[in-house]
């Protein structure tokens, strides 16, 4: 998920707020929206915090006992960026502790090893995305760290026998140059028993394969060659439902017949779930919303959100295409003041990942399980942007207020304020911070 900056779109139009804070500050529907009412709510400046280890992901974190554990970085093979150790924990009496832990500070967890080409186990690199604190466990040391996996056709080469792998034929280009390849993304499950310290690999639960690839000469984007990645999972009920990109084909790409409006109609941000009970043996578990329900296989064909999609009309398109439009790396939490989940995203505009927007929605429904009830979010409204920049992977954080701390508040469960973290970017410049703490009410 490390990825260059090669090219920066049109700026948006915008709506200031103060000085050069540049945001939307009302989520007040519109005429042609869904009649699903919005929460309002409002950025206020903050002090500027910045963090100080490298993040390229949402910001896993969980309480283990009394204390606040994050688990940002990368880890693992890459032979387009190299090998990387970066995935490490720090901890504090509440997140604003956490958050602002030295460099010295971290600390590597025992992780699995990666295994050779063709040998059963952890194939690429990963970034934990979302911890999942398992409820039966007292102690607070029982972690399901949802991952976010990547590969090429170098570390993970087709295998006939599962049908897992790509085959490096026509595979398109990455965003180091003409000769680097694209990645594939998948989503993957680790334990912890020991609160963070040390991981089990559980194994892939949600991925596409090489008939799900979009190849040259249509995958001109330098993004993903397709995929399932950058994910929020959040639990409800007996299941944990994960929130993420989709960019591979809705069905098998052909050069032939390739359409721009078909692979645009599979795209965008999707659900899938997998029940909480399964997560020691996550592989074949997971299924993903098809439109109609929970029914598609853990590589088969799911349906986007249509609510979070960007219409073709609106300068949306295919992931594939450099100057498309589409919300990628949701960001899911609960809100106890709003009684509603929130989802932040970013918003891509170009190629490479270009955008300088970050979006929000809601969603009313407590119980993700019920009828239609994941798919009702209110259309993306604009929370921040901020021209000349890249922003990635928007979260909303806890801070030290006695009721963060009483509630053990983290990313996935919120009050009425929080903390807005995003990855502010420059060619020159790559900074993980937060200026802004957002504020929520209620409608009535």
């Amino acid at each position: 998920m490390i990825r260059t900056l090669l090219y920066f779109g049109k700026y948006l139009p915008i709506l200031t707020l103060t000085g050069s804070l540049i945001v939307a500050c009302s989520g007040k529907k519109d005429e042609a929206e869904t009649a699903i009412s919005a929460p309002t709510y409002r950025l206020i400046p903050a002090k500027k915090v910045l963090f100080n280890s490298f993040v390229d992901c949402n910001m896993a974190e969980a309480w283990v006992g009394d204390t606040f554990r994050i688990f940002p970085g990368k880890y693992g093979e890459d032979p387009l960026w190299g090998d990387a150790r970066d995935l490490k924990f720090a901890d504090g009496h509440h997140a604003e502790e956490a958050f602002a832990s030295k460099a010295a500070d971290f600390h590597e967890p025992i992780m699995p090893p990666n295994v050779p080409v063709n040998t059963p186990g952890l194939h690429g690199a990963v970034w934990f995305e979302t911890v999942y604190q398992d409820a039966k466990d007292q102690s607070g040391r029982t972690l399901y760290a949802v991952y976010h996996n990547e590969n090429y056709p170098a570390t993970l080469p087709y295998n006939p026998t599962t049908g897992e792998g790509y085959r490096n034929e026509k595979w398109p280009q990455g965003i180091t140059g003409p000769t680097s390849p694209a990645a594939v993304c998948r989503i993957g499950i680790m334990k912890s028993t020991n609160g963070g310290k040390s991981w089990e690999n559980k194994g892939i639960f949600i991925e596409d394969l090489q008939p799900r690839m979009i190849l040259k000469p249509h995958n001109t984007s330098k993004t993903f060659a397709g995929g399932v990645g950058d994910p929020s999972a959040v639990a409800s009920g007996d299941y944990l439902y994960l929130f993420y990109g989709e960019y591979g084909y809705p069905g098998q790409y052909d050069e032939k017949n390739y359409d721009p409006r078909t692979e645009w109609s599979g795209q965008c941000i999707s659900v899938a779930r997998i029940r909480l009970s399964d997560l020691d043996s996550p592989v074949g578990k997971a299924r993903r919303w098809d439109g109609k329900g929970f029914n598609a296989p853990y590589t088969g064909v799911g349906a986007p959100v249509s609510s979070l999609q960007i219409p073709m009309d609106a300068e949306g398109g295919p992931a594939s295409a450099p100057a498309a439009g589409f919300h990628w790396g949701p960001s899911v939490s609960w809100n106890t003041y709003l009684n509603s989940w929130v989802m932040l995203m970013a918003r891509s505009t170009g190629p490479s990942w270009a955008g300088s927007s970050i979006y929000i929605s809601f969603n009313s429904h407590k119980d993700l399980g019920d009828a239609l009830q994941s798919q009702e979010w209110t259309k993306p409204k604009l929370l921040l942007d901020k021209p000349g920049f890249f922003l990635w992977y928007p979260s909303l954080q806890p801070m030290n207020t006695p009721e963060d701390i009483t509630n053990k508040h983290t990313c996935l469960r919120l009050g009425k304020r929080a903390r807005l973290f995003v990855k502010n970017i420059k060619p020159e410049k790559s900074e993980y911070m937060s200026e802004h703490i957002i504020e929520f009410e209620k409608v009535e």
